[in-house]
């Protein structure tokens, strides 16, 4: 346990500090400590809450003076769930601003916005950018992993859309990043994490999207290695403008949902379109042939299907991901037969997302995975910690039954800590080079190291 902090420290931090500090004791300090993922639980010597860029390099800088690991937060939607015993958390959360220049197509998104603060800022102007597939989503974290949604078929990667980033460096520098001022940090930024600093502000441009239109069609799981296979040739002709997945969960008590699935294991379709419900429901048509037993067929602002698959924080949490060339039928009846394995009922989800469009043919960036055709997603969450062990051997499982079809990289968003080796994976061993020397650049202590970490050469 590292050595307590002397009071006058303590003051003199706050005194310059716009924000908030909490040490233990502290009121707030035991609601702030707690991450996302409930397997998790750290207690940190402090937590900053930064208001702007000026608290961020002061905290970085009292952490490194008082000898202190530093941990992130930024949006604190991560599997992860960053947080360290005694050290020193900077927490963004309060810097959650978005400004948006609905002429420029752009906004300006504080580095502790969740998709929520991001997609009710831009859904007004009919404007939205590829986000995750949950409103709690933190932009950072999402974006510096690659950043993977239900609109990236159409309009690419969320770090396809950035402009710039605002960062504070190791040593408290204040910079921006775009494609002129520092560019092999730019082009880092873009699916290598949290390794070179703390991002306090991203840009984007921004696509019109007036509204959205989806299909929820739902099966009894005995039906869902037919559907399975019916979905992957349907996709295969799909315009970009489609997205969405296949899922096996818990039937919610909704509306749509028969009697006899509701509490229990279902098979479903989710269909996206980027667009009006007439046009969507002659491109679902052909999935709409296939005797489903639910169904939910709408159109809807973008921001309010960000909300439907909300995973609630304060549950635990593992997830896992492989992402394969192609999905034949061997690899669909392996997918199938792992749901019997998931924990139900629970918020857990065994689910594939198709990939291809613009997501494929996105820039040279450090993300590999981009050139896979579909994403299989094990994504666990409970609430008895007497599950964790079956739950962390399922998501395993699924993975090692996608193996022989998998491209060898994943998206390091969708995973928590599995080793270095799926690290080198997700940022594509031909990038580690090039990667290293950015992080030598701009953090060659490697301070920020509680991540999917790359090393300083």
């Amino acid at each position: 346990m590292a050595a307590a902090l002397h009071p006058k420290l303590l003051t003199d931090l706050r005194a310059g500090f716009a924000g908030e500090i909490l040490a233990p004791g502290d009121g707030e300090y035991d609601q702030a400590r707690v991450v996302f993922n409930a397997m998790i639980d750290r207690h940190p010597q402090l937590i900053a809450q930064c208001a702007n860029p000026a608290d961020v390099a002061a905290a970085i800088a009292f952490g490194r003076e008082q000898g202190l690991e530093i941990a992130v937060r930024s949006g604190g939607h991560a599997v992860s769930g960053v947080s360290v015993n005694d050290g020193l958390v900077v927490d963004l959360r309060r810097m959650n601003s978005v400004v948006v220049d609905p002429e420029a197509g752009v906004a300006r998104v504080g580095g502790g916005a969740t998709m929520s603060d991001l997609d009710r800022a831009t859904q007004p102007y009919g404007l939205a950018v590829t986000g995750g597939r949950d409103s709690s989503t933190g932009v950072a974290g999402l974006t510096l992993g690659g950043g993977s949604g239900w609109l990236e078929r159409k309009y690419g990667l969320t770090c396809d859309n950035l402009l710039s980033v605002q960062l504070v460096t190791a040593d408290g520098e204040l910079l921006v990043a775009d494609e002129d001022r520092h560019p092999e940090l730019f082009w880092a930024l873009h699916g290598g994490g949290g390794n070179f600093g703390v991002a306090t502000e991203f840009t984007f441009r921004l696509h019109e999207l007036s509204t959205i239109s989806i299909a929820m069609l739902l099966w009894p799981p005995e039906a869902a290695p037919t559907v399975l296979r019916h979905y992957v040739d349907f996709i295969a002709t799909a315009p970009e403008e489609l997205g969405g997945g296949f899922v096996y969960f818990t039937g919610p008590p909704e509306d749509f949902v028969p009697a006899g699935l509701v509490g229990r294991l279902a098979a479903a379709v989710l269909l996206t379109y980027a667009g009006g419900e007439d046009e969507a429901r002659e491109v679902f048509r052909p999935m709409l042939a296939h005797g489903h037993a639910g169904e939910m067929i709408a159109e809807l602002p973008y921001a309010e299907l960000q909300c439907m698959l909300d995973d609630p924080p304060g549950e635990r949490n593992y997830w896992s991901a492989e992402y394969l060339d192609s999905f034949p039928e061997p690899a669909v009846d392996l997918f199938c037969a792992r749901a019997a394995d998931m924990i139900a009922p629970s918020a857990s989800m065994h689910a594939v997302f198709p990939m291809g469009g613009a997501a494929a043919r996105g820039n040279d960036f450090p993300v590999p995975w981009r050139a896979a055709s579909w994403a299989v997603h094990p994504f666990g969450v409970w609430e008895d910690p007497a599950d964790d062990a079956r739950g962390k051997q399922w998501a395993r499982d699924v993975c090692a039954d996608m193996k022989p079809w998998s491209i060898g990289a994943v998206y390091l968003n969708f995973i928590g800590n599995e080793g270095e080796e799926r690290v080198a994976a997700g940022l594509g061993t031909g990038n580690a080079r090039r990667l290293a020397a950015v992080k030598s650049a701009y953090d060659p202590e490697n301070v920020f190291h509680l991540n999917h970490n790359i090393v300083p050469t």
